[in-house]
């Protein structure tokens, strides 16, 4: 079975950090572009992250830029998203989603999201 699990989120303080990971099964995240995406309560989904398969080349929200890491772990087929000085905004569900060639998708496999609550 072809899936992405995410984990790693939980409730954190302003100012925490948390580190998602977005495991693949059933295919190799070798070849893949993987992206992070985030949906707070009454807003649209948006990418934070993006990472390449080819160079490994990553890119950022500006939102998030500076605060957030993306990184991957081909021998554990597993890729990360480092999240520091987190604020209340940062709060959502994040979403690990793989294309095949470009950041701009199409996105062919998602995971069920992991929560993320900023909060005091």
């Amino acid at each position: 079975q072809l899936q992405l699990v995410e984990s790693g989120g939980g409730l954190v303080q302003p100012g925490g950090s948390l580190r998602l990971s977005c495991a693949a099964s059933g295919f190799s995240l070798d070849y893949s572009v993987i992206g992070w995406f985030r949906q707070a309560p009454g807003k649209e989904r948006e990418r934070v992250s993006c990472i390449s398969s080819s160079d490994g080349s990553t890119n950022f929200a500006d939102s998030v830029k500076g605060r957030f890491t993306i990184s991957r772990d081909n021998a554990k087929n597993t890729v990360y998203l480092q999240m520091n000085s987190l604020k209340p905004e940062d709060t959502g569900v994040y979403y690990c989603a793989a294309a095949l060639y470009y950041c701009s998708g199409p996105w062919v496999y998602w995971g069920q999201g992991t929560q993320v609550t900023v909060s005091s």
